[in-house]
């Protein structure tokens, strides 16, 4: 896991976080500007988008973003929230493997894009730049909202 300190600095530029949901609450997942950028150009090309984060080593533990519904989810799979991105008509979900999801559950997420070669199922390998979580704890507050079902 990669940590910020909670500054919500993209690895591109610093252009801070914007939370996902649509209501007040905690939030598991949000992104940087930067992500949001390459979003609203991918959701041009490919129509709308989802994530999913598998867990294990290499491009694994990295969040892979593809059209969505053409990944699909299983019954082990965690949505951690949907994404809302200024320009795009629709939120973008979050899913996470429910192994790694229980380790993982008491961190916030922001996902990041940074330069480098991810994976080539991704839909931002061709771009030269790749999607990265970067990591901080929830706040007690945070925690409590989210275990309570207050989720933003």
């Amino acid at each position: 896991m990669d940590d910020d300190g909670g500054t919500g600095e993209s690895g591109t530029g610093g252009s801070g976080t914007t939370e996902s949901g649509s209501g007040p609450g905690a939030a598991r997942i949000a992104l940087t500007g930067t992500a949001a950028a390459l979003l609203r150009s991918l959701r041009e090309r490919h129509g709308p988008l989802m994530f999913h984060q598998s867990g294990g080593c290499c491009d694994g533990s990295a969040p892979m973003c593809y059209p969505a519904g053409e990944f699909r989810t299983g019954a082990s799979d965690v949505l951690l929230g949907r994404l809302a991105v200024a320009g795009v008509p629709e939120p973008v979900g979050f899913w996470m493997s429910g192994e790694q999801f229980a380790r993982w559950r008491h961190t916030h997420l922001t996902v990041d894009v940074v330069p480098g070669r991810g994976s080539g199922f991704s839909l931002e390998a061709p771009e030269g730049v790749r999607f990265l979580i970067r990591s901080r704890l929830l706040t007690e507050e945070e925690r409590a909202l989210l275990e309570n079902g207050e989720s933003g």
